[in-house]
């Protein structure tokens, strides 16, 4: 009950334009991430994605409305992590192995965050520059543009340190794999690979537990810092 009380509350302190700004930023972000993975294993020799023309920048043929915006939205709102995803990117990881080994398919498993990093320093710098220029106004237009770059900022640091974390189906726990198997653990890498069946369940449990705040206090603790440099 008091999730949706938070998410309520949001709602009815947000007008249509803010609503907009945030499905807005939630598909740049998400999408962004999973065309991130498909791109660069298209650069170690995957075609797949780009055959299925999944690299596209329409949004359209990555956006799952579930994953995509409402859970995504439900759970920012809430001030909580934000749990979101978009159709699948295919990536055929043995052809990224056989091309670039472990450096690869380590990329590969990184390239989402990475894009989501790129895109929170691209909002920081826009914010900076928007205050120092002097540009900005009282008016509503400058207060929405402001706004939404801090959506854009806040959002992107979320989605890039909570898929850094090594828990099943998320981007951190495939890296942490291909760096165990590098280093002659196959075993316990092949744990981890049957663990990940049972990650959305896994995943589910943790964020909605009691936990969750201690657990993920780091991302919250960095967004805090990121917005005091401005």
């Amino acid at each position: 009950m008091e999730f949706i009380n938070a998410i309520t509350h949001k709602l009815t302190s947000l007008d249509i334009a803010e609503i907009l700004v945030l499905i807005a930023c939630l598909i740049v972000s998400i999408v962004g991430h999973e065309i991130a993975h498909g791109w660069v294993a298209y650069k170690f020799g995957d075609s797949t994605a780009k055959n299925l023309n999944r690299l596209s920048p329409n949004p359209l043929r990555h956006i799952d409305i579930f994953g995509t915006i409402i859970v995504p939205a439900a759970m920012y709102l809430a001030g909580g992590v934000v749990l979101g995803w978009a159709k699948p990117v295919p990536v055929r990881m043995q052809t990224v192995f056989n091309n670039g080994k472990y450096v690869g398919a380590i990329a590969v498993a990184l390239a989402g965050i990475a894009y989501n990093l790129a895109l929170a320093a691209a909002a920081f710098i826009a914010i900076k520059a928007l205050i120092y220029s002097g540009s900005l106004s009282d008016s509503q237009s400058s207060q929405t543009l402001i706004n939404s770059l801090f959506m854009l900022l806040k959002l992107n640091i979320l989605l890039a340190l909570f898929n850094l974390y090594p828990l099943p189906q998320l981007d951190g726990y495939k890296a942490l794999a291909y760096v165990l198997d590098w280093a002659g653990a196959s075993a316990l890498t092949a744990k981890m690979m049957e663990l990940e069946r049972y990650g959305f369940i896994i995943l589910i449990i943790i964020v909605m537990s009691p936990f969750s705040s201690s657990i993920f206090s780091p991302i919250y603790a960095t967004i805090r810092y990121v917005s005091g440099l401005i």
